[in-house]
């Protein structure tokens, strides 16, 4: 025991002496450190090199873009089809969604009520051309009797007068008896036009009405369609003024056909042409409704679709920037700019539209100047780049 006391009393010393030597090694790096430090911070400044960054060349070219705005689609007719005498629903020729011709019988309104009422408006047309004929016998008889000083002219006068009123009978009779008719011809309903039955909103037996609040169906003319879009003002300012023309109508004559884009983002087969511009702005949106009419030959559309419309217009000697090399501040989209001298200013310009991946700039930059493509987060106004080609980048 006292051997492994006096061994462990011996390492004792040498661990502190270790220590001490690297306490010491320690002090004399960081000092060695410290004096490098001041010495060559006080005689020589570090220069910051310039950073490498990417840089293009804003081009000039005629381009076209694209722009698309929602849009309602409606058949050139949609028509409610409603009765117009009352009576029970007799028959229901067709089903929902069928196809139907113009003049096509629809439906059929139990019509024995309207016949009787014609037969009774015939009989009293006979009964009013019988008066009519002893009303006029009796005239001819009376003008004998007033020429041989029988009776007096009062009576004659007397006589023509019922005469009269008894042809008025019978114009009021026919009337009745063509009323009568109209609405024998009401219990059967027929097609306005060609085009598609909706639903269904009566079902066979019952009661049916010209005061019912919902309409037997609605039948849609769907050969053509009418798409609505509308337009904001500034929007609307840029598309008269892209189309040549003294007048809107000549305007309208000459703005190239309109593509429809549908929901499942596929592109109608057929193209359509504007044809109609609403006569004023809503006060509420600010934007005015367009109409552009396509053709649907194959009844593929119907009344209700939406869609996008898509507007084409070509640009001549564009300005073409790369997204990538703008940013967004304050509503604002600034470029860096790159001097001969290789320094950078932060520079706003005027988008008017997007291609692809480029903007369409009005103004701020020339053909020619050269923008900073990528890494511009950290620049400083004035500051200078190294510029590179963005390829290598």
């Amino acid at each position: 025991m006292k051997k492994m006391q006096s061994g462990a009393g011996l390492i004792r010393p040498i661990l502190n002496t270790v220590k001490s030597f690297n306490y010491v090694k320690i002090l004399f790096v960081v000092g060695s450190i410290w004096w490098y430090g001041c010495t060559t911070g006080a005689g020589t400044p570090v220069t910051a090199v310039p950073p490498s960054l990417p840089v293009v060349t804003v081009e000039s070219r005629d381009e076209t873009i694209y722009q698309e705005y929602p849009a309602s689609i409606e058949g050139v007719a949609d028509i409610e089809i409603r009765p117009q005498v009352e009576g029970l629903l007799e028959r229901i020729y067709v089903d929902e969604g069928a196809k139907v011709q113009k003049g096509q019988l629809l439906f059929k309104i139990n019509d024995r009520p309207y016949q009787e009422q014609l037969n009774q408006a015939r009989a009293n047309l006979q009964a009013a051309k019988a008066a009519l004929e002893n009303a006029e016998l009796e005239v001819e008889k009376k003008t004998r009797l007033v020429q041989n000083k029988v009776l007096t002219d009062f009576q004659l006068k007397a006589a023509i007068s019922a005469r009269d009123m008894a042809k008025a009978n019978v114009e009021q009779a026919k009337s009745a008896v063509e009323t009568a008719k109209i609405n024998v011809g009401y219990t059967e309903i027929r097609a306005t036009t060609a085009g598609y039955i909706g639903r269904l909103i009566k079902k066979q037996g019952s009661l049916v009405g010209p005061m019912d609040t919902q309409a037997l169906t609605h039948l849609s003319d769907t050969r053509q369609l009418h798409v609505y879009f509308s337009l904001g003002e500034k929007d609307f300012v840029v598309f008269k003024n892209s189309v040549d023309g003294e007048n809107l109508e000549q305007k309208l004559a000459r703005i190239p056909p309109v593509s429809l884009i549908l929901s499942d983002q596929s592109t109608f087969e057929h193209t359509g042409r504007i044809d109609m511009v609403d006569g004023q702005f809503d006060k509420n949106t600010g934007a005015i409704t367009i109409r552009a009419t396509f053709p649907n030959p194959a009844g593929i559309l119907r009344n209700g679709n939406t869609g996008r419309i898509r507007l084409e217009k070509k640009y001549s000697n564009a300005l073409l920037v790369p997204q990538a090399a703008t940013m967004e501040m304050q509503d604002k989209i600034f470029v860096y700019t790159v001097a001969k001298d290789n320094t950078v200013t932060q520079q706003a310009i005027t988008v008017i539209g997007k291609s692809g991946e480029n903007y369409l700039v009005e103004k701020g930059v020339n053909p020619g100047d050269r923008i900073v493509y990528k890494g511009f987060d950290l620049l400083q106004e004035g500051q200078t780049i190294k510029p590179q080609p963005a390829s290598e980048k």
